[in-house]
């Protein structure tokens, strides 16, 4: 359990308050929570009925997409669902994310040590939402050799859960980053011209 998860006795209560804080504009409903948050659906449910108590949270219907059934030639459809939503007015709003956002859920150790089943790892960078950095392109840029795309977007999906929002990713072998270095590539060159967190390098790139 992280700093926060102490001080307010409850890591379940922090991931979603840290879902809604860096998704103020989007409305879920329980299991969709209880996913992205990797929080029980019992727990998300008692978390989100007293976050909704003291205001920080309010209902709100809205259309989610529903996959077809496996094997149908259905395309998906949507229905309307009662889910919930951050709501502006919350009077301690802008201390509150300055406070969860500020404390970083994950340090480089750990995120390096979950991306150790992706493959051989040479360069692990980091950016976007982990730098305080919303233009940058990815959050993560993962180099190396036979990585594996589920195994990475499996890991992906557990960061996810803890600092509460979608991260985008570039996933590149080794000779096809060396070759993308060589030709001043953009989608590389916007990614380590600009501020980023180099957490692992065996590559020596910097």
């Amino acid at each position: 359990m992280d700093t926060l998860g102490k001080l307010f006795g409850s890591q379940a209560r922090v991931k979603i308050l840290r879902l809604f804080l860096l998704n103020p504009l989007e409305a879920f409903d329980v299991p969709t929570i209880a996913d992205k948050s990797k929080v029980s659906p019992a727990e998300t449910r008692r978390e989100i009925t007293l976050l909704k108590k003291v205001g920080f949270l309010a209902d709100k219907s809205y259309f989610k997409e529903v996959p077809p059934k496996r094997g149908s030639k259905k395309a998906a459809t949507k229905k309307r669902v009662q889910g919930v939503q951050l709501k502006p007015g919350f009077s301690l709003l802008v201390p509150l994310k300055n406070l969860v956002i500020s404390e970083t859920p994950l340090n480089r150790d750990e995120i390096s040590r979950r991306f150790k089943t992706v493959g051989r790892v040479k360069l692990l960078v980091l950016s976007g939402i982990f730098i305080d950095a919303p233009e940058a392109r990815v959050d993560v840029l993962i180099v190396g050799d036979n990585l594996k795309k589920r195994a990475i977007e499996t890991v992906l999906k557990s960061i996810e859960a803890e600092v509460g929002k979608e991260l985008s990713y570039g996933a590149l072998e080794t000779a096809d980053f060396l070759y993308r270095v060589s030709v001043y590539d953009k989608f590389v060159r916007d990614i380590l011209d600009f501020r980023h967190d180099t957490i692992l390098d065996k590559i020596g790139v910097e």
